[in-house]
């Protein structure tokens, strides 16, 4: 009987135990099976996101163009017998080369003003630079008939795309003899699409077939320039002395906490600071990239304060003992070995910063960045706009071909954010050091 009283509690505290662990293991795997789930959403949203921009702004990189035989003509080019042709190449109607060439290949519609008018308008007004360039670096086209690709407007690129149709209700906006004249020429062959080249060779522009990214990027790479410049020795030299030789008490305890605050505060707060204090009380250049860069160092210096820090902080406490064991300096301690050691780190989380201030478009809108900018900046002190700042004015454009830049601009950009973030990877694994 004894046997049997000890034998049954027994058995049933073995059953509650493997009921509890039942109860656990199926809990975890409930627990496992929501965070597969969650990053299958997550990857699902970020994958719509990814095609719903690439679809929209690859066609971007490809431009229809037209071939049209131009007739140079000396009396059009020249009418007035110039001495110094090219003050007079400069200054000469192309307009009147592209329409007159135009008519040459559509004669059925000479002497209607209607006609020349639509048919005229299937050529981008940006062709006349394209010409005034052509022949003013070669004064020997005059009086040559040439085959020359010329860049049509967007509502017929959108129309080759297939973005629009030919008819109002489908959107499309062309007369009758305009859709003859595409028509015409599509059955030739003189109309394709190309690479767009003035993508990235032109800056901005009210014509969406000639808007380009070439401004964008080099006030881009100017503001990015100056906050690199700034933000990397103030944030390691903060990091370094935070950590290394700051005393531990309430001063450095609160420089601590508003340090980690700061990384957390909307950047459109620095932007409004750095509208106060660079452009209204140092009177700094409006718009320009060194304000921008001002601004874009407030926002990425506590992230690589934070990020040095963590850097710092990971290298073994007996490098320095070592180091003083050896007779050096707490300063020759930290250069000659704690520094180089942390410096992946840094740099990780500087490259972490850079990317976060590259895609920033609050304080640069708050600086005047907004502006309209056609030419591309010679220096950081020149007006200028950045990538992120493009996209949003593209956004706002109300032409229908202005859609496909902004997607566009956002992939350069997202290539943009992607080559800095692997460059951060890769310093992380080739210098990282395992202890």
């Amino acid at each position: 009987m004894t046997e049997l009283t000890e034998t049954l509690p027994a058995t049933a505290a073995a059953e509650r135990v493997g009921a509890h662990l039942k109860a656990r293991y199926a809990a975890e795997t409930r627990f496992r099976l929501y965070g597969i789930v969650a990053i299958v959403v997550a990857l699902s949203f970020l994958a719509i996101l990814l095609f719903t921009i690439i679809s929209r702004g690859y066609s971007a990189f490809a431009q229809t163009q037209v071939e049209v035989p131009i007739t140079f003509d000396a009396a059009l080019l020249n009418p007035d017998g110039k001495a110094d042709v090219q003050e007079a190449l400069k200054d000469a109607d192309y307009g009147a080369v592209i329409r007159q060439s135009l008519l040459a290949k559509f004669p059925d519609f000479a002497g209607q003003r209607q006609a020349t008018r639509e048919v005229t308008r299937i050529v981008s007004t940006g062709a006349t630079d394209q010409l005034r360039s052509m022949v003013m670096s070669n004064p020997s086209l005059i009086g040559q008939t040439k085959e020359i690709w010329l860049p049509v407007e967007a509502p017929v690129d959108q129309l080759m795309k297939g973005a629009t149709g030919r008819t109002a209700d489908q959107g499309g906006n062309f007369g009758a003899y305009e859709l003859t004249a595409i028509d015409q020429l599509k059955a030739e062959g003189r109309l394709h699409q190309r690479f767009n080249h003035w993508l990235f060779t032109q800056g901005d522009s009210r014509q969406p077939e000639l808007a380009g990214l070439r401004g964008a990027i080099a006030g881009s790479f100017f503001t990015l320039f100056v906050t690199v410049l700034l933000s990397f020795p103030l944030g390691v030299a903060a990091a370094v002395y935070l950590e290394e030789f700051a005393p531990k008490n309430k001063w450095t305890d609160v420089i601590e906490v508003n340090i980690n605050n700061l990384a957390a505060v909307p950047s459109i707060v620095f932007g409004l600071l750095a509208l106060e204090i660079f452009l209204n009380v140092f009177g700094l250049p409006r718009s320009s990239p060194l304000v921008g860069g001002l601004a874009l160092t407030l926002v990425s210096l506590p992230t690589i304060i934070i990020a040095g820090r963590v850097a710092l902080k990971a290298v073994p406490p007996w490098i320095r003992e070592a180091a003083f064991g050896l007779g050096a300096s707490p300063l020759q301690t930290v250069i000659h070995h704690v520094l180089p050691l942390a410096m992946p780190g840094i740099l990780t989380g500087t490259i972490i910063g850079m990317a976060r201030a590259v895609g920033e478009t609050a304080p640069l809108l708050m600086i005047g960045m907004v502006a309209f900018i056609v030419d591309m900046p010679g220096s950081p002190l020149e007006p200028s706009t950045v990538l992120p700042v493009q996209v949003y004015l593209w956004a706002t454009s109300p032409e229908r071909a202005f859609v496909e830049r902004t997607s566009a601009a956002i992939i350069v950009l997202l290539v943009f954010l992607a080559v800095m973030n692997a460059a951060a990877i890769y310093l992380r694994k080739k210098f990282e050091r395992r202890w």
